[in-house]
């Protein structure tokens, strides 16, 4: 050992064996040969060898020279590098090299020959990676700990193998420079901010992109010191995020960045910077919380995150960020929820009140990404989604926003398609998403077009999807139309006739085109284009499309001929579909990738292609139920119950029904033997509602049966006498109408029928009189001149004084209002019967020539005044008595508390029918004032039911356009229900009649003429005329009835001034203003009811407005049981003072002088002699009972009934005279738009628009364009015919549904209940608070579908009142008049 160290001290360099000396005077092929030997030798050379350590200790230090260091060739310092990664192998743990400059260059010069590795196709590639793995195997760079310029050396070397590293490199090349790394961290006292940020920089999205290897590489060293490194991850964030020391780092600006890639790497390098981002979440600074949410919801939402769990802290901090603030934060959370809810189910109750708040978010974009949310994990799995989180998008489908409510209905078509119709996931999955399918079919409820033609795409493509093989389809209508509710049913329904009639709108353009070009055909094809349109989305846009398509149908006679064949009645499923495709593609344009006019008429052309139904449908459905007849279907397979003791069970009895429906759009389609022929199967099945099904099905399609099927005609006529004579009500009215329908010698077949019911009328017979009634009024509406004589004394003779002016049976004792169809005694149901039956009858005749209409009226007013008791002898079912305060306070009589459920059915029967006659205008003529305000009352009667149906029957007439405007002021009584939905859907109804009013102004530019019967701004002068004959308004000081009533006209104005439309408010203003000037014309010379109010009377009502139809609890209202003793304070209504005249002895008073200042002329009424009598009769207190009916009165008929009616009531007003108009001055000042509606004229019109012609008031004609049933007459011109209609016409489309008003009724429990105290006398006016309270909790919650149906956009044309007729409204008292005018100047504006 001596003589080694004195050889090396003496400084001579010993090369090993066969190598010469290595310096720079040799050539560099020789110096790298002999390099390659020196390589050789310390190759083979170990730690041991401590003699040929000493020898070679010079040649090491000599190798380290900056000779060899510098040299510019590379393969010299290849070699030289592996020489000295060997010497350091060898001398380790010591180094031979003692200067620190020295190891530092040597270190450096190591790490510069490492980039070598970066081309592994090179010659040399070996020798670098016997370099990396040399020195990672020996940690070489450990030595350099002890360094000053440590951190240098190490950041250059990460650099540089972050650099090197690329998808050439093997596992090993990997292993080895995660080893060498990880040991300079693992061993090193201290991990500087820059060789953190070496490491960290490979895992910025950035970097991350462009060497996806560097950052597996930064990942793997991470993993690998995860302990060592994470206090120095946890300062950079410290510093960054808590001190805000951004310059720390170029990194700072990519932290959250690094924090989600760090937590993915490992958790457990952010177990001490997770708790930080909780106090980020609470910033100040918005776009800082917006950075942190969008991390956390990463993190959260990660596939195997368990984040949530670990830290529960954090996870709450995050939910409350669902409320924050700014909206793009929580719309970040929003968004992030669908990727909690498909990796975390465990998560979703936590996610579900916050995702309530945010479905109702005031950010349509947010509420629109609940439902995205929501959807996209329903859709990926439904046990993901909660029954609540469903809900939300359920709730959606009604948002104001149409972008949020079309993604809520397509998300919910697709979960239904994906787990009802393909049942991916079960029968269980089916179930909890069967609701849908109803919930679709309700948007078609809503007014918007959008919303209705996505309903019938929706429809169209998943839940029934036309691409269906045929029986597959069928079978899938079949099923679906089983399982619908009835709201859902009545919309399909709706949607079908939509459909077809603008099917047949459609094909009455294309006729039009084909015909000769004039100035007629031309106004007329512009008039069809118009009514088109409005079936469209953007009629705006539409407008101008459809007269391009107008054009391009005109040219090309190809385009033509395909939309011809589209709408002919025989076009089946395929041909529709191959028009469709060849008509887009002629007009698309391949230049033009987004073609507007194209895309409007795919809209156009999908509503109109009849893609489900043909006569291959039609057959295949008539299988499907002769299949659940037999018993053989597979109903329960198809999560439908079976009742195997009718065989076919409700799904049939909907099925067939919807047959019923398809026969009405779709009848050419039925006419085949095979489906007539299980029609009269269906007839024979013991299920009732089955045969209603086939008895409308053949009323729809059998009009070709007599000619085409004689053995069905055969078959088919006994089974209709059968049913006509003592099958159920229903189908009795049905085989009527089929036999009008099918048979041309319906004469005859109606005789055979006629006669022997006539002649077999048994009044002691109750349950066998409602078929035989039901049976004549059916025939006496279509074939009332052929039994006009035994009809007329039928009705005076059995009706009036056999069935209506006697009671027969007692009843059971009971205090209910109203009980349902099965408890109602059979002489009641009789009754009703009856009462319907003279209707029936009366809207045949269609003439009140002999009086016949008037008697009517004053009998069913007669039932409406006795509370439902006609002969009021106290025999309808007599239960309890009690001794109650009558209106005369000095007397207290004993009365019978009459059968109250019988009476609520009459009044509603008689109610009913007033309305269903003032619909035909020869009767509304004759129906007075006194008549008019006695039947508005039945709007406020006691019973809830009565109330309910009465305001369906009234929605109905007046939405069809079929009611005079006068009957919708009575939609302002409503604001007196107490119930708070029936007024919320009172509202709803009138919203959607002045609505539908407006909309038919616009769309008919030639009925401005007729603006005082069909503006909805005239229905003030009625309103204000209907209240001020209130009978609880009789004292002008009562300041809680005047609060009262103006709640009544607010619940009016509030939706006519909802909109400043074309000024009118002035209009409204300036018309109350002309009516201050005119005295009420039902009593112009009475002081009383003309006197001015007091200016402090007005002062005291005028307070805020309330809500529409709240009423004011601060006194007892009109629906408190107790009476008021005063006799001054209930005065008689005119409605109710006895002995009124006979109006037909009121003639001579037509011509007397009549004082008139109104700017609306009314109807007039009798000029009486005698007023001091009239008001002293007014003043006079009212006893409960009229006196009852003599033995001898009872033997009356019709006209005796007439003249008893006189003898008993005070006389009348006259209402069905005409008064020229006067015209209005502010008509043309200040009501703009029946100016604009005046112009431009369209002279002929489509009949299914044609205005209302003069000459009769009510309803325009009927039409069978558009869908209109088959009786009804077609306008020929836009001149009306004086021609009356088939009798049918009017009433039988109301008829399908009145036998069912009363069987769905939603049951009201009732305690006992007391006659109001005012209202009594002329109505059921309404229960009192605390029992409607009661009744209020005891009820479900409404239906907002239960009494309305669907309405296409087409309102069916009526006839509407004439200007001059209208002159019946010169009303309004000043007292209302300056009532308005406070509303208006105070509360108003």
């Amino acid at each position: 050992m001596a003589h080694s160290k004195t050889r090396a001290n003496d400084g001579k360099i010993t090369y090993p064996p066969g190598v010469k000396e290595i310096s720079d005077k040799i050539s560099k092929e020789e110096m790298v040969r002999r390099l390659k030997m020196v390589v050789k030798t310390f190759m083979d050379m170990d730690q041991d060898s401590e003699e040929e350590k000493e020898l070679y200790l010079n040649l090491a230090l000599h190798l380290a020279s900056d000779f060899f260091l510098k040299h510019p060739d590379k393969d010299v310092r290849l070699l030289v590098a592996c020489c000295l990664a060997d010497i350091f192998r060898i001398y380790a743990p010591e180094a031979p090299y003692t200067s620190p400059d020295k190891l530092k260059d040597i270190f450096m010069f190591i790490t510069r020959q490492l980039k070598g590795l970066e081309d592994t196709k090179s010659p040399q590639f070996n020798r670098y990676f016997y370099l990396l793995e040399n020195i990672a195997w020996v940690k070489s760079y450990n030595i350099c700990f002890e360094l000053e310029d440590s951190n240098e050396i190490f950041t250059q070397l990460y650099r540089t193998l972050f650099s090197v590293i690329n998808n050439g490199h093997n596992q090993k090349v990997h292993m080895h420079m995660v080893d060498l790394m990880s040991s300079i961290i693992c061993e090193g006292d201290t991990v500087s901010q820059e060789l953190l940020d070496t490491v960290l920089v490979n895992l910025v999205p950035a970097h991350k992109n462009l060497n996806k290897q560097a950052y597996d590489l930064a990942k793997a060293l991470l993993k690998r010191t995860a302990q060592a490194i994470e206090p120095y991850i946890t300062n950079f964030f410290n510093q960054v995020l808590m001190l805000g020391k951004t310059s720390i780092s170029d990194l700072s600006e990519h932290v959250f960045d690094l924090i989600l890639e760090l937590y993915n790497i490992d958790s457990h390098l952010l177990l001490s910077v997770l708790p930080q981002l909780e106090f980020k979440l609470k910033s100040n600074d918005n776009e800082e919380r917006l950075q942190v949410v969008k991390l956390l919801a990463k993190m959260f939402g990660a596939k195997d995150s368990e984040l949530a769990s670990q830290n529960k802290p954090l996870w709450q901090c995050y939910l409350g960020r669902f409320n924050d603030i700014h909206v793009p934060i929580r719309l970040e959370c929003v968004k992030f929820a669908s990727h909690c809810l498909m990796n975390h189910p465990d998560l979703a109750k936590d996610l579900t009140e916050y995702l309530k708040v945010r479905s109702h978010d005031p950010e349509e974009a947010i509420r629109h990404d609940v439902i995205v949310s929501i959807v996209t994990a329903a859709k990926k799995d439904l046990l993901l989604v909660n029954d609540h989180l469903l809900n939300f998008v359920r709730e959606r489908t009604l948002d104001k926003r149409w972008r949020v409510r079309k993604e809520a209905m397509m998300g919910l078509a697709q979960i239904y398609k994906k787990y009802s119709l393909q049942s991916e996931a079960g029968k269980e999955a089916a179930k909890q998403i069967s609701w849908i399918k109803d919930k679709l079919l309700h948007i078609y409820y809503q007014n918007s077009i959008d919303d209705r033609l996505l309903v019938e795409r929706i429809f169209a493509q998943y839940m029934v999807p036309h691409n269906l093989e045929t029986n597959e389809r069928m079978k899938c209508l079949y099923y679906l139309y089983a399982t619908l509710d009835s709201n859902a049913v009545k919309a399909l329904n709706e949607m079908w006739k939509c459909q077809n009639l603008l099917r047949h709108q459609v094909k009455d353009l294309v006729d039009l085109i084909k015909q000769p070009k004039t100035d007629a055909s031309s106004k007329a094809i512009f008039s069809k284009v118009m009514v088109i349109t409005r079936n469209l989305p953007d009629p705006g846009k539409a407008q101008d499309f459809m007269k391009k398509f107008t054009q391009v149908l005109e040219d090309d006679e190809k385009i033509r001929s395909q939309l011809e064949m589209l709408v002919s009645p025989t076009c089946s499923c395929k041909q529709a579909e191959g028009c469709v495709r060849e008509i887009t593609k002629k007009l698309g344009n391949p230049k033009q990738p987004t073609n507007p006019f194209l895309e409007m008429i795919k809209f156009l052309l999908e509503r109109i292609a009849p893609v489900h139904i043909d006569t291959e449908s039609i057959s295949a459905l008539i299988k499907q139920v002769n299949k659940s007849i037999d018993g053989t279907a597979d109903d329960e397979d198809e999560g439908v119950p079976t009742d195997q003791a009718i065989r076919a069970g409700l799904e049939l009895l909907k099925a067939s029904i919807v047959l019923a429906v398809l026969s009405f759009t779709h009848p050419i389609s039925f006419h085949s033997a095979e489906t007539f022929e299980s029609l009269l199967a269906c007839l024979k099945m013991d299920d009732e509602k089955v045969a209603e099904a086939a008895l409308q099905i053949f009323k729809n399609t059998g009009s070709k049966i007599e000619e085409d099927f004689p053995h069905i005609r055969s078959a088919l006529l006994p089974v209709l006498h059968h049913k006509a004579k003592k099958g159920p009500p229903r189908q009795a009215k049905y085989a009527i109408h089929c036999i009008h329908a099918i048979f041309s010698s319906k004469e005859t077949q109606f005789a055979q029928i006629f006669e022997p019911l006539h002649k077999s009328l048994d009044p002691s017979n109750f349950e066998h009189l409602i078929t035989p009634l039901v049976t004549i009024g059916h025939i006496a509406m279509l074939a009332p001149d052929q039994f006009a004589a035994p009809l007329k004394s039928l009705v005076a003779t059995f009706i009036v004084k056999d069935l209506l002016m006697n009671d027969r049976l007692p009843g059971k004792k009971t205090t209910k209002l109203w009980v349902p169809d099965e408890e109602v005694s059979p002489e009641t149901l009789v009754k009703i019967q009856a009462i319907k039956m003279m209707v029936r009858w009366l809207l045949g005749m269609k003439n009140n020539h002999s009086k016949s209409g008037t008697s009517t009226l004053r009998l069913l007013t007669t039932i409406l005044h006795s509370d439902g008791d006609l002969t009021e002898q106290g025999k309808i079912r007599p239960t309890l008595k009690y001794h109650i305060q009558l209106w005369d306070p000095p007397h207290r009589k004993d009365v019978d508390l009459l059968d109250k459920p019988d009476m609520s059915r009459l009044r509603l029967a008689a109610g009913n029918a007033i309305v269903k006659l003032a619909q035909e205008p020869c009767y509304h003529e004759i129906i007075t004032l006194e008549q008019y305000q006695l039947c508005a009352l039945a709007i406020n009667d006691e019973c809830y039911q009565v109330r309910q149906i009465f305001a369906q029957k009234l929605h109905k007439g007046l939405s069809r356009l079929r009611l005079p405007l006068e009957y919708m002021a009575i939609c302002a009584l409503c604001a007196k229900d107490p119930v708070k939905e029936r007024r919320a859907h009172a509202r709803q109804c009138l919203v959607k009649n002045i609505n539908v009013r407006r909309e038919y102004l616009k769309q008919h530019a030639a009925v401005s003429e007729k603006l005082l019967s069909l503006l909805p701004e005239y229905v003030v002068p009625y309103t204000i005329h209907l209240l001020a004959h209130d009978p609880d308004y009789v004292k002008v000081q009562d300041i809680e009835q005047l609060k009262d009533i103006k709640e009544c006209l607010w619940f009016i104005l509030e939706i006519l001034m909802a909109k400043n439309e074309n000024n009118s408010h002035a209009f409204i203003r300036k018309m109350v203003e002309n009516i201050k000037q005119t005295k009420d014309a039902q009593g112009p010379d009475d002081q009383k009811m003309n006197e001015p109010k007091a200016a402090n009377v007005l002062g005291a009502v005028n307070k805020p407005l309330s809500s529409a139809g709240k009423q004011s609890q601060s006194k007892s209202s009109r629906m408190e049981t107790v009476s008021n003793a005063s006799s001054s304070s209930n005065p008689s209504s005119p409605g109710r003072i006895k002995g009124r005249l006979d109006s037909t002895e009121m003639d001579h008073s037509e011509n007397e002088e009549f004082t008139l200042a109104s700017p609306l002329p009314g109807k007039k009424t009798d000029k009486r002699e005698d007023s001091d009598l009239v008001r002293s009769e007014m003043e006079k207190p009212r006893g409960r009972k009229k006196a009852a009916i003599t033995d001898s009165e009872e033997k009356l008929g019709i006209d005796d009934l007439n003249k008893l009616g006189q003898e008993q009531k005070l006389r009348g007003s006259q209402r069905g005279r005409k008064r020229p108009a006067v015209v209005s001055e502010v008509d043309e000042t200040q009501w703009q738009d029946e100016k604009r509606l005046k112009e431009d004229v369209i002279e002929s019109e489509d009949e299914q628009n044609s205005p209302p012609k003069k000459g009769r008031r009510g309803r325009p004609t009927r039409t069978n364009n558009g869908g209109t049933p088959k009786e009804e007459p077609v306008a020929k011109s836009s001149k009306r015919s004086k021609k009356k209609p088939p009798p049918a016409a009017a009433a039988e489309e109301e008829e399908e549904e009145e036998e069912r008003q009363t069987e769905n009724i939603e049951q009201k429990p009732k305690g006992r209940q007391n006659r109001t105290s005012k209202r009594t006398q002329q109505s059921r006016a309404g229960r009192s608070k605390q029992a409607a309270s009661k009744e209020n909790e005891s009820s479900e919650e409404m239906d907002v579908f239960q009494s309305s149906s669907p309405v296409s956009d087409d309102i069916p044309q009526e006839e509407v009142m004439e200007e001059e007729e209208v002159s019946a409204i010169n009303i309004a008292i000043p007292v209302f008049a300056s009532l308005l005018d406070f509303a208006f100047t105070k509360d108003i504006y």
